[in-house]
């Protein structure tokens, strides 16, 4: 569980959080979980921006896990702003 906190840390410490590119794989089994405390920490607390190529609609199969999925949803979407792109990707 050390282990565990010392990483939680590391995602929690910044005034700004980047997850960029959400959706590209499904996580791996009980990343939601993570992710979830990672949000739900931060929540009012620090910024977090996420970019993401999937509409939101799309993100409990990605995330693995449907509760989560709308529990995480629920708390990053609160006070947020949303962008929604489109056109060309020049990667």
């Amino acid at each position: 569980m050390e282990g565990h906190d010392r990483i939680l840390q590391r995602y929690l410490k910044p005034d700004l959080l980047i997850i960029d590119d959400m959706g590209m794989k499904q996580l791996p089994k009980r990343s939601s979980e993570y992710l979830f405390e990672i949000i739900m920490r931060r929540n009012e607390l620090k910024s977090t921006m996420m970019t993401s190529n999937r509409p939101l609609d799309d993100w409990g199969k990605l995330i693995g896990d449907v509760p989560c999925e709308t529990a995480i949803l629920d708390r990053f979407l609160h006070r947020s702003e949303l962008f929604q792109l489109t056109g060309r990707s020049y990667c």
